[in-house]
This record gives C-alpha cells, structure tokens and sequence, in this order.
C-alpha cells in the first residue's frame, strides 16, 4: 500500500536544513519492507497575511509500505523524526494518510484551496478528520501545509519530486532512454510536440527536478538543437531552500 507522509514548517531562516531536507532523511527511519517512492515538494499560495520561511512549500513522502505495516506506529516514526531534527522556532506539522482513506478527498480539496486564498488550522483539522495530523512546536501552524501537502500530491497533478530513486545521481547530461528507465517520463514542450527520442541527450545543468503530473515523474524539455534537449527548471542560488515550509 501507499502511504503519504506530508512535513511542514520544521525550519528557520538561515538554518541549516528545510524540510524538503528533513522530509527526504525520513527514508533513515521506514520500518522493515517499507520504502520511499519519491518526495514531492507542493508550492502553496504565497501571501502577505501568511507567515513563512522562504517559498511557502510544503513536502510529502510517498511511501510504499507492506500492508501489514501499522499506521500508528509509522506515525510514531514520523513524529520522532520530526523531534529529532526540526529547528528551534519553527511550527512543525504532520500528516500522515494512507491511500484508500476516505479522508483523501477531503485533503485534496483542501491542498488545492491552500494554493488559492488564506486557510486556518481549523479548515485543516476538518478537512484531516479521520487520518493523523498534528503539530509538534511553536504555533503548530505546519498542520495547514502538511495536510495540504498530502492532498495535492495525491491528487498526482501539481509539485516538483526533490527525491525520486536517486535523483541527486543522474549526470548533468542524459540519455532520454536512460531517464525513462528510470521511471522519469520525458515529455517535450516544444510548439511541434516533436519527440524525444531514446538516444537523444537531456541537458539539465546538474538540478533535475521531474513535475508530478498525472500521478508520476514527467521532465519537460525544450529542444536546443538536434539530439539535444534541456530541461525545465534551475536551481536557485540565492540561500533559499527547497521544500522550506510554509506557515499557513
């Protein structure tokens, strides 16, 4: 079975780590049988009323698990690795939703309205009745994105993977064939919808970053010249981390 495990809110400015960080060394701490299938940052609504650190990002887990494997005690994993490594004076928040619950639908609307206009703790509570969600420090703002985290990477349409097999691996230039054995579908963006094919060579300047669109891992490309192709998306390099939470 799948699991999502949403984090939020567990840094703070200029601090070492941000949660994509913190949400990626959960892999550290699976029960026996159980693995990451990827993590996903989701970009919330960025505004003046919404406290945060740098993006306003959440990050979910998405974990493949046995199906013999307890909720409460992955939930206790997760709580353990939250007190273990977020930052003092931060708000963190958890959320953790196995597929199937009736609450997914409910979360998903939720993750989408947290993309659009100002939600509170109590909208998130509603909308996580039923799965676990909870706050571990601070205002324990960290439950909006959390749980809006969990609802939008199941909904499978929006978010960039920070963590999917070895991501951080893959060479700065790539075989299209090579990305697709992986499991990372190659799309092309270009005005003829012309394909990439398997020989072909990704550029991606050592950061990529596959969306999460129709439930999987999709690189867009824009060609550049025959054979060569480069990837959407570059690294910022302005001391902003990625996946740092969102405070609402």
């Amino acid at each position: 079975m799948r699991v999502f495990v949403g984090f939020d809110d567990t840094d703070v400015k200029d601090s070492d780590r941000g949660t994509g960080k913190l949400a990626r060394w959960f892999e550290r701490e699976l029960p026996d049988g159980s693995n990451v299938w990827g993590v996903v940052r989701q970009q919330l609504l960025v505004n003046e009323l919404i406290p945060y650190t740098s993006h306003n990002s959440s990050a979910c887990v998405i974990l493949e698990c046995p199906d013999s494997v307890s909720m409460e005690g992955l939930t206790e994993r997760a709580i353990a690795h939250i007190k273990r490594h977020f930052i003092d004076g931060s708000d963190p928040g958890l959320c953790v939703c196995p597929e199937g619950d009736p609450a997914i639908v409910n979360l998903m609307v939720f993750g989408r309205a947290c993309s659009e206009r100002v939600v509170s703790q109590k909208d998130a509570l509603v909308a996580a009745k039923g799965v676990h969600l909870s706050g571990h420090g601070g205002t324990n703002e960290g439950i909006i994105g959390a749980a809006a985290g969990v609802g939008l990477t199941f909904q499978g349409w929006s978010g960039r993977f920070i963590e999917f097999g070895r991501l951080r691996d893959i060479p700065a230039s790539v075989e299209v064939g090579t990305l697709e054995q992986l499991g990372i579908q190659v799309i092309s963006l270009d005005r003829d919808a012309q394909i990439p094919a398997p020989a072909d060579i990704v550029e991606n300047n050592g950061w990529l970053r596959p969306r999460l669109l129709g439930g999987r891992p999709v690189l867009p490309v824009v060609p550049r010249s025959p054979g060569f192709w480069e990837a959407l998306g570059k690294k910022h390099n302005n001391g902003q981390k990625e996946g740092s939470n969102n405070g609402r």
